[in-house]
Order: structure tokens, then C-alpha cells, then sequence
């Protein structure tokens, strides 16, 4: 396991670029004798790999249908990992990531059905789903046909942290952008002529409510791009904001809070405010009493775990496939400081991780 842990994180992969890495799972799963296969999503969104998806039959009828899934692509520098062991803990060499985001979850999926398989364990369906782009804006997520996946629930190993952690609560994004467009004037000569864009949006930041609004609640202003030279009145700002809630109506109110703002700040100095806003993902929310959390909860008991159920204030796949009608929830692996040169996972966590997803099966296949 920790073998095919070093080889594919050896080999070079990043969002929209996943090719040399799926097609390595795809001989490991070939090899394993299971049923995989990818889907057309490659073209659309500009990559050169779709999403797999891989089947295991079950040998008891009639249990619910559980899905693990993982993403195949990394942040950088993310190319030329060249993985080392010290103390029973992988490290890169210092000058890449790791990328045990997220392959450390790739190898305890394939762990853990290698193990079923081997020891012929009674279980239901399982299916393995390998996601592309998901450092990129979840985009193999997003453009996934739910039709593929027969999944009653879906557990996705994308949590930092020693395994034992189940994330049951994630929170919904917006993110704004906002053009500021004043007048502008000659600075030494006439600025009284001007509107400074800068300015309007000086004032109505100042007025908002920003950072943690509440145990819900974030939003934060990331950008602000405007002016030209010292001596222009600026005409023109430009800024990006997001906001996050795991409640869709605070989130909702916090947005209306600042496109309020934002407009009664134009209005006052005669400026304008255009102002568009996306939403980045939806909510993720699993009741502590559902069938998927209480599965999750029995299973790491089961390997001698204290569980640990938590909510997050981060976005993954997992929003989106919530928001596709799939039960999600989202498992920690036992990586740690990743998007970072000082990554690592320790080999005891990448083994409990694996056990863990048998026991999740074991705990479904007996419900």
C-alpha cells in the first residue's frame, strides 16, 4: 500500500492534466479485476481526462449502494515529487507538495476493496469514484452525470487531519464581483471634477460587516484592483468577495448586506455599482442521526477510534455531489499541512485509513 502510495504521487498530475495518473489507476484497477470506466467530461472542460468510475459487485442483495470517492489532480508545485519515509513519515524533498491531497484517499479506496476482495468479506454494492479538476474549481464535480453513481451515500476522503474524523457539515458559496465605475479627473488641477472609485469603495467596505459574522458565517473582500496613476482620479475598482454560510439564508442575508452597501455607497458620491454573484457550490448538511453518519460513526469505533464528528468551514466535491442529491459526507486520511512543501502523511494513518473504509462496507453490508 505504501509502495503504490509512492509510485503514484511519483507520477506527475495537476487539474486539467490528470491523464499519466488515471491511466496508472486504470491498469491497478484492471489488474484488480474491477469494472471501471470514464466518463466524457474531458472536452467540456478543457482537460484531458474525464472522471472514473469503478464497480464492485456485491455478494449480498438488496443493502444500500455505498460510494467512496478522491480526486486525481493537486495544487502546485504538484510535478516531480519525489516522495521520502523518515520516522514512518512520507515527505516530499522539500520542493514540491506531496499530493497525499489526494491520493492518499485514492490508495485506501483501492486498499480497502483489494482487502474485501481477498478475504471474500460479505458486502453490498461499492462504488469508486475518481474526480478530476477538483483544485480548479471542482469542475469534474460539477459536470459528473449523478446517473452514473447508484450510491445511496458517498464518502469522500478529502479531510485533513488522523483518520476518525467525519464531516457532516459544510458551508455554501457565493462569491461577488463588484465594478466600481466613477469619473475621473485630473487629481492636481481638478479633482472635484472626479468620483474616485477607490474612494466609494473605500467607504462602503469600511461600513460592512466582514470576517466571522457568526459560527455559521464568513465573508471576506479578496481583491481590490483600481487606478491608474497618482495624479488620475481613479474611474474604475474592481473586487472580489466571497461569502460562506452552512446556512443558505445567512448566507443570503450577508450577500444582500454588502450589494447594499456597495449600491448605497455609489449613490451617495453619484458613482455606479455593478454587481454579479455566482454561486460556487451549495451546502453540504447530514443529519448526526442519518444512516450514512451513524455507519461512519460505528466503523471507526470498530478500529479503535474515538470519532469525531465536525463541521467545516472549507467547500469539496462533496457540496457538489450534495448538491447532485447524493448523501455526502466527508472523512479525514490522516494528511496534514497540505497545499504545501511541508505535507505528509504518517504510513500508520494511510493503513487506518483503508481500514476504515473496509469497516464503513462491513457496517453497510450488516444495516
Amino acid at each position: 500500500m505504501v509502495q503504490e502510495f509512492i509510485s503514484l504521487v511519483s507520477i506527475d498530475s495537476q487539474p486539467l492534466k490528470e491523464r499519466q495518473v488515471a491511466d496508472a489507476l486504470l491498469i491497478i484497477m484492471q489488474d484488480m479485476g474491477l469494472e471501471a470506466f470514464e466518463d466524457g467530461i474531458a472536452k467540456q472542460i478543457g482537460g484531458d481526462t474525464g472522471n472514473i468510475i469503478a464497480k464492485v459487485k456485491g455478494t449480498l442483495p438488496k443493502k444500500p449502494v455505498v460510494a467512496f470517492a478522491a480526486h486525481l489532480d493537486r495544487v502546485s508545485p504538484g510535478l516531480g515529487i519525489k516522495p521520502q519515509i523518515r520516522d514512518e513519515i512520507i515527505y516530499s524533498d522539500g520542493t514540491t507538495i506531496l499530493a497525499a491531497d489526494d491520493l492518499a484517499g485514492v490508495v485506501q479506496m483501492l486498499e480497502a476493496v483489494r482487502v474485501l476482495k481477498e478475504q471474500n468479506i460479505p458486502h453490498g454494492d461499492v462504488e469508486l469514484l475518481f474526480t478530476v479538476s477538483e483544485e480548479s474549481g471542482m469542475l469534474g464535480a460539477k459536470n459528473l452525470d449523478r446517473s452514473l453513481l447508484k450510491a445511496d451515500v458517498c464518502y469522500f476522503l478529502d479531510g485533513l487531519g488522523d483518520v476518525g474524523a467525519i464531516i457532516n457539515q459544510a458551508p455554501s458559496q457565493d462569491k461577488l464581483k463588484i465594478k466600481i465605475t466613477g469619473r475621473p479627473a485630473h487629481a492636481g488641477l481638478s479633482p472635484e471634477k472626479g468620483i474616485s472609485a477607490i474612494q466609494v469603495a473605500a467607504e462602503a467596505i469600511n461600513n460592512m460587516n466582514l470576517g466571522r459574522i457568526d459560527g455559521e458565517t464568513t465573508c471576506n473582500i479578496g481583491t481590490i484592483k483600481g487606478g491608474l496613476a497618482t495624479n488620475i482620479v481613479p474611474e474604475l475598482v474592481e473586487i472580489m468577495a466571497e461569502v460562506r454560510s452552512r446556512n443558505e439564508a445567512k448566507l443570503q442575508t450577508q450577500v444582500k448586506h454588502m450589494i447594499d452597501g456597495f449600491e448605497a455607497a455609489a449613490v451617495k458620491w453619484g458613482a455606479t455599482a455593478d454587481i454579479a454573484v455566482h454561486k460556487s457550490y451549495p451546502a453540504l448538511n447530514v443529519a448526526a442521526d442519518d444512516p450514512a453518519v451513524l455507519w461512519a460513526l460505528q466503523a471507526v469505533r470498530s478500529i479503535g477510534i474515538t470519532p469525531r464528528l465536525e463541521a467545516t468551514g472549507g467547500g469539496s466535491d462533496g457540496n457538489i455531489l450534495a448538491g447532485k442529491g447524493l448523501t455526502s459526507l466527508v472523512l479525514s486520511v490522516g494528511m496534514e499541512k497540505v497545499h504545501s512543501k511541508d505535507e505528509y502523511i504518517k504510513i500508520e494513518q494511510l493503513v487506518k485509513g483503508a481500514e476504515l473504509l473496509l469497516a464503513i462496507i462491513q457496517q453497510v453490508a450488516t444495516s
